[in-house]
């Protein structure tokens, strides 16, 4: 990998982290287990538009491992990679359905394939089916969670200076 990527790609993994640290400041902004505004997200859509799936990957990685080590902890981070990565997928796939012009849609898709992985990686610790009594109340809230983040992104994409590796 070249230094110059290497620094872009740096450079975004710091910038969602912090994002994700400012969001995890927040007191919750509804009373349902596992909602935020997934506003770090915002990042992934913004690499998913400029570079690769690889590339956003990466950063997404880099993302939920460092923000489990420092503000959650291990099973924090067994929610993060499901339905981040699930998320990731999403948008990726929508993205290419959309044939590569990427909106707020994108951003509800991934809202919803969130919510979704963090329920199945909830269901498959605690093996407990109650826990995916709270899917109904979480579809409409990674819906409209993603609509917002991929605005979001789309608004920043359009002031961001691209950078070419």
């Amino acid at each position: 990998m070249r230094v110059k990527k290497l620094t872009v790609l740096g450079l975004y993994a710091a910038l969602s982290l912090a994002i994700y640290a400012a969001e995890s400041a927040l007191p919750p902004l509804a009373p349902i287990p596992g909602f935020k505004l997934g506003l770090a997200n915002i990042v992934t859509l913004l690499l998913l538009r400029r570079y690769s799936l690889k590339d956003a990957a990466l950063v997404l990685a880099v993302r939920i491992l460092l923000s489990a080590l420092l503000f959650g902890h291990l099973l924090s981070l067994f929610y993060s990679l499901s339905g981040g990565l699930l998320s990731l997928f999403a948008m990726f796939l929508t993205g290419k359905l959309l044939r590569n012009r990427f909106s707020a849609l994108t951003g509800a898709m991934g809202g919803l394939a969130h919510n979704t992985g963090q329920l199945a990686a909830a269901f498959v610790v605690t093996s407990t089916p109650g826990i995916l009594s709270y899917f109904p109340l979480l579809l409409p809230a990674g819906i409209l969670t993603g609509l917002f983040t991929g605005l979001c992104a789309g608004f920043a994409d359009r002031f961001l200076p691209r950078q070419e590796f």
